[in-house]
């Protein structure tokens, strides 16, 4: 035979062998349809596959990190946009009973793409038309959706009440289902703790299809989805305890340039800004700033639970050197400042339900890090990351303080372990479409002065390149950086739930070797 059609013959069983791996589409839809066929809702009204014209536009409607809109990437099997439990439930039993890889979405920010893109195959669950909110003012509770975003859940409890709400993060139209299973985080966290902190009931799919509350999956479940990451089962809702604020509280946010002393501002924050009273959050945000003629500078942004007639006497007291004027603060109400947070008209509160990205920057390509701090950064080496970053155009950095309310709770109360002992956070954010090097330069240079042993990185800030060792991914290298000790509480858990790995990612939770399972009777 000749040497081309030798190659041909290949070509040709490599795809006979590639369609027969391939699970069967019909089969899969019709397992769907066969398994919610008591449902109130028909499925096949959910159901999208490469076929249908809406197809294309339902998987890039929650395309975040526009990194990942390649036409290259591999189209999943079927997108299944869940409108009722019975169609979640459908989906979990047969993506199993056919192999497929199940990709969970609510709101499309996870920042490495990993509700939605896949080298395997693999089924879309999309959650975001479960976005029912149930307030209880009087008992003061509320029961989320988990497609509901933090947008639609602030709004609703401001409809209900001026003095509640609930400790989420800043970005309206982050869902809730992503956001609290990495222990969300928002403005309120030195005052009330995380999401994970003040969540107390949550339903959930398991592998087997069904359907379980705090009370029948028990503790060691409910400790594990409250951080741990997709890698349980599929969170169907939320039961919240919510907080009290201020009916009246302030905002502010002050801007100042290298020659106007901003270094020496950024070292004095590392002093202050994790012990001032837990009312006050001030975050740093460092970038090029497009209103001051994309000149690098530093932003304080802040939000403190009072008025201007007690925030300025405490700020001049702990915080002089920033000058923070009465020019600078907006007296307005909570869920008016989530829309101050983002750039937005704080009087069209209407805004957070708009589903779509919220950000500042829109849905750009960005790559993200993250780093813990534990000592202050000397001056000098402040001037030395002022002159990396000012010349790295596409980044910005967010320092988030700790403190207050973060250092009472246990590291082990939740499976988010970076609590006491931390001044801040940092995101690094790169907004690219070309090399990802100058991002890499600026985290390398940061490192001496990052948390050591290990490294410790958050699971919400999605980052690939945790889990390299230099000889590929390792769980026992990103376990030991988002979680720390926690780590291996949460394998067992994992290994009792889900044994057979069927809710997974590229950095979720894996389950013990058969040898380690054994040796710990479990």
């Amino acid at each position: 035979m000749k040497p081309s059609s030798i190659a041909i013959l290949s070509t040709l069983l490599l795809l006979i062998t590639l369609a027969n791996s391939e699970p069967s589409k019909d089969a899969f839809i019709q397992c769907l349809k066969n398994q919610a066929n008591m449902s109130p809702k028909p499925i096949s009204e959910a159901i999208f596959t490469a076929e249908s014209p809406l197809f294309m536009p339902t998987l890039f409607a929650y395309f975040r990190n526009s990194r990942f809109n390649r036409t290259t990437n591999r189209i999943p099997t079927a997108i299944i946009t869940a409108t009722h439990e019975t169609h979640v439930q459908a989906t979990v039993i047969c993506a199993k009973y056919h192999s497929l890889l199940l990709r969970i979405r609510s709101g499309g920010h996870d920042y490495e793409g990993l509700s939605y893109v896949s080298n395997e195959p693999f089924v879309i669950l999309d959650m975001f038309s479960l976005r029912s909110i149930d307030i209880n003012i009087q008992a003061e509770t509320a029961w989320v959706q988990a497609g509901a975003t933090l947008g639609e859940l602030y709004y609703s409890i401001s409809q209900k009440s001026k003095v509640h709400t609930f400790p989420g993060g800043v970005c309206s139209s982050v869902a809730t289902g992503g956001h609290f299973i990495g222990a969300g985080y928002g403005n309120l966290l030195r005052k009330y703790g995380l999401t994970v902190d003040n969540i107390i009931d949550a339903k959930i799919v398991d592998v087997n299809g069904k359907i379980l509350d705090r009370k029948s999956m028990g503790e060691d479940v409910f400790w594990a989805i409250r951080g741990g990451g997709a890698s349980f089962g599929v969170i169907l809702s939320w039961n919240l305890k919510l907080v009290t604020i201020p009916e009246v509280v302030t905002f502010f946010n002050v801007d100042r340039a290298l020659e106007e002393g901003a270094v020496d501002l950024v070292h004095i924050w590392q002093e202050v800004a994790n012990k001032l009273p837990e009312d006050i959050f001030i975050r740093l945000k460092l970038q090029h700033w497009r209103e001051h003629a994309n000149k690098f500078m530093v932003r304080f942004v802040a939000l403190y639970l009072g008025k201007t007639d007690t925030l300025l006497p405490m700020m001049n007291q702990r915080f002089p050197e920033l000058g923070l004027k009465q020019k600078d603060c907006i007296e307005t109400s909570w869920v008016e400042t989530t829309l101050l947070w983002q750039d937005m008209d704080p009087k069209q509160t209407n805004l957070l339900l708009d589903r779509k990205t919220t950000s500042t920057f829109g849905p750009s390509p960005f790559k993200a890090k993250s780093d813990y701090v534990k000592t202050s950064i000397a001056k000098p080496a402040l001037f030395e990351l002022w002159k990396k970053a000012n010349n790295t155009p596409g980044l910005v950095m967010e320092w988030n303080p700790y403190g207050g309310r973060m250092s009472q709770i246990p590291e082990s109360e939740t499976p988010f372990p970076h609590r006491a002992g931390y001044k801040f956070k940092i995101q690094y954010w790169y907004f690219s479409n070309d090399t990802l090097e100058p991002l890499q330069k600026v985290y390398d240079f940061m490192a001496p002065y990052a948390s050591q042993s290990p490294r410790e990185a958050f699971l919400n800030y999605r980052d690939l390149d945790v889990g390299k060792n230099g000889n590929g991914e390792d769980p026992n290298v990103f376990g030991a950086k988002y979680f720390k000790g926690n780590f291996e509480r949460l394998r067992k858990v994992k290994t009792k739930f889900d044994p057979g790995n069927f809710f997974r990612n590229e950095q979720s939770i894996p389950p013990l070797s058969a040898e380690i399972e054994e040796s710990l009777n479990l």
